[in-house]
């Protein structure tokens, strides 16, 4: 799928759907579920995307979901965009469908290893409360890796915005044209949740632990993150706790296990949102396909 809107602290957020004009229920729900969405985007936009949060736009994108596989299987709906089987518009709601379950797959993927890495930095740290310089250099190189995947993402999130955003509507009735615009705020509200999957993965200290020598480097930046832990998330959290490990700042580890444990657990339910989101997208594909290919 495909959208024109701009979203994240980069873009300009959800927008009101425009509805078909024959009124219905589906379309109505639709409308709830934006709305929803928007008030979720506001407060998220607000602070740091915790697992919370992020799972909480996840479900609602999710019933979002299920309201436009509805739509799509109205019959008023199949017959109009049945005639369009190689228009411009629905090339790339398909493209874009694609491209989200590379990004959603590749999400869940990485939210894997942040769980396997975040899981054997605490099996380390129950060996040894104090950690080592092994354990800490792997977890951080660890998290250069992600950040470079999350840019990644962040560029096909782009992709697929700047394809659509210059989409005309040109001799099409006007039932077809609100619902081909439903279709792209849809996936403008996907762009902006996803937007913010990757931003919770992207978050990251900026500094170096690979050498111990570097630590007298550290001591500023770790006393402050150390003292405000209010405006992160959990991956951020981890990684304030791990330099004041480092530093010398924090002497004993149980705070840091306490943060690895809630980035373990938070990560693990949004792998399961994007589990769920993979399934919807994969509906909302198959149901394009069989409108098109009739």
């Amino acid at each position: 799928m495909a959208g024109s809107m701009k979203c994240n602290k980069a873009r300009g957020g959800i927008r009101s759907i425009s509805l078909p004009c024959r009124p219905h229920s589906t379309t109505y729900k639709m409308e709830q579920e934006l709305n929803k969405l928007k008030t979720w985007e506001a407060e998220v936009s607000s602070n740091a995307p915790t697992a919370e949060k992020i799972c909480n736009g996840l479900s609602g994108l999710g019933e979002l979901y299920r309201c436009t596989d509805e739509l799509l299987n109205l019959p008023l709906t199949r017959q109009a965009l049945s005639a369009l089987q190689h228009d411009e518009s629905i090339n790339e709601l398909l493209d874009g469908s694609i491209r989200f379950l590379d990004i959603c797959g590749s999400a869940k993927d990485i939210m894997s290893l942040v769980k396997v890495n975040a899981a054997d930095l605490h099996s380390c740290l129950r060996r040894r409360p104090k950690g080592d310089a092994s354990s800490f250099t792997k977890y951080t190189l660890f998290k250069k890796k992600i950040s470079k995947d999350a840019k990644r993402l962040t560029a096909v999130l782009k992709q697929v915005d700047s394809r659509t955003s210059g989409l005309r509507f040109v001799d099409l009735d006007q039932h077809l044209i609100s619902v081909i615009r439903v279709l792209n705020e849809v996936t403008a509200t996907t762009i902006s949740v996803f937007d913010y999957v990757v931003l919770f993965l992207a978050t990251s200290t900026k500094a170096k632990t690979t050498k111990w020598s570097l630590v007298s480097r550290l001591m500023h930046k770790s006393r402050v993150a150390c003292e405000d832990h209010q405006q992160m998330n959990e991956m951020e959290k981890v990684d304030a706790e791990l330099l004041c490990m480092i530093s010398g700042s924090s002497k004993e580890s149980d705070l840091l296990k306490q943060r690895l444990e809630a980035l373990e657990a938070g990560v693990e339910v949004i792998e399961n949102g994007l589990e769920c989101m993979f399934r919807h997208i994969i509906r909302i594909r198959t149901s394009l396909l069989n409108i098109v290919s009739q």
